[in-house]
């Protein structure tokens, strides 16, 4: 299937590792423009480089997302040395940075960095004619997770954020949507440290999926690719679950 992405402007924030690189290496080999920004250094050179043997334009920058003053700025800096931006994905999160039961930093991050990301890139978005924005959300947003923490209340406002924004840009020609994985592995990720430091949960949550394993960045990252994808045209205002069977609630 021609996913319909050569030449289009793709914006990720977040984009070194985990889900957001896996995105943005499909995005490339699919013939996109792509620019992203992590916070270090050397994990974005290399990214940069291997996103560049797709053959199209990549920008990659350093930015810390915390810094909200600078944020939109750094944003509309990617669009201009891009040419546009058709496609915004905000993926960078809290949990990342392993801040999952810190409320500021989840407000700030994942909300925030997610609603000021949007308005900052709007005009670009409103000028495509396949302005899409997929949302990262979470499977600890849509059932109880663990424990009471920030990290499951953020992503649910983000999901109502979601559905509200694609009713909002529908006139637009903007398609909104969000993407809530389940429990994903990689390697330096939370499932990582679970995995190493606490063997028993892992494995209990594990069982629980039944598809038998966890999820890897590929797995969440091709549904990404595919909903912000003009091959999805007709899709706004959803939230896609991909997590293996883990979640158990009937979803209508």
């Amino acid at each position: 299937m021609d996913l319909g992405l050569k030449g289009l402007k793709v914006i990720l924030t977040g984009g070194s590792r985990g889900t957001g690189r896996s995105a943005l290496e499909i995005f490339a080999a699919e013939g996109a423009d792509v620019g992203f920004f992590s916070r270090n250094q050397a994990q974005v050179d290399e990214a940069v480089a291997s996103l560049k043997r797709h053959g199209g334009k990549v920008v990659g920058r350093t930015g810390d997302l915390q810094n909200l003053d600078a944020y939109p700025s750094l944003l509309t800096s990617i669009a201009e040395s891009l040419g546009g931006c058709d496609i915004f994905i905000p993926s960078a999160s809290a949990s990342g940075s392993k801040l999952i039961q810190d409320w500021e930093a989840c407000f700030k991050m994942d909300v925030l960095g997610t609603v000021r990301g949007c308005e900052a890139l709007l005009p670009y978005l409103e000028k495509s004619a396949h302005g899409s924005i997929v949302i990262l959300g979470s499977t600890a947003a849509t059932e109880t997770f663990v424990v009471p923490q920030a990290f499951n209340s953020i992503k649910a406002a983000l999901l109502t954020y979601s559905k509200q924004l694609g009713q909002a840009l529908g006139g637009k020609g903007i398609r909104v949507n969000a993407v809530s994985p389940g429990p994903v592995w990689f390697k330096g990720g939370n499932w990582d440290d679970i995995k190493r430091d606490l063997p028993e949960f892992y494995q209990a949550t594990q069982a629980q999926m039944v598809l038998g394993r966890f999820g890897v960045a590929e797995d969440v990252a091709k549904t990404i690719v595919f909903v912000a994808s003009p091959a999805s045209s007709w899709t706004t205002g959803t939230n896609i679950i991909v997590d293996g069977g883990y979640t158990k609630r009937v979803q209508f």
